[in-house]
């Protein structure tokens, strides 16, 4: 079974809903979701917030924590899951931020340096990965373990 159909069979038997943001996978998330028959049952809302003002305007993440931390980082990503989770009142919010290159890195946040956060209730779960390969295979893998995250 595919990640997609565990996360189907995972929130619709538990009747939980789910909003995601994303920014490094371009709306991959979303789609691999969508194209599970009936995933309008608990998918309640995806935002591709590519830019920082995005984030900062449409998620609520603070301009300074980008500022601090840059937009790749532990501290925007959780704030982007919670952030995306309050527009709808969802039970789950996942965000994913990273740089897929093959320009945008430095020398602290190298190409593939992705992170993704889960937040449900008070709890916000945050994952750093760090992928190898082009910027396609990079959003891809992205997608995939933020797929396995939620099907956990």
């Amino acid at each position: 079974m595919r990640p997609e159909q565990k996360v189907f069979k995972k929130f619709t038997q538990n009747a939980k809903t789910l909003a995601i943001a994303e920014s490094c996978t371009g709306g991959l998330i979303g789609d691999r979701l969508t194209n599970v028959p009936g995933a309008s049952a608990f998918f309640l809302l995806g935002i591709t917030a590519y830019d920082n003002k995005a984030k900062s305007k449409i998620l609520g993440v603070p301009s300074a924590l980008v500022k601090k931390h840059g937009a790749v980082s532990k501290q925007v990503v959780r704030a982007m899951a919670q952030g995306v989770r309050k527009i709808l009142k969802t039970d789950y919010g996942l965000g994913v931020t990273g740089i897929a290159g093959p320009g945008g890195f430095t020398k602290n946040k190298p190409v593939g340096l992705v992170f993704i956060a889960l937040s449900s209730g008070p709890e916000t779960i945050v994952k750093k990965f760090l992928f190898k390969g082009t910027r396609l295979a990079i959003k891809q893998k992205a997608g995939q373990a933020a797929l396995k995250m939620l099907a956990m």
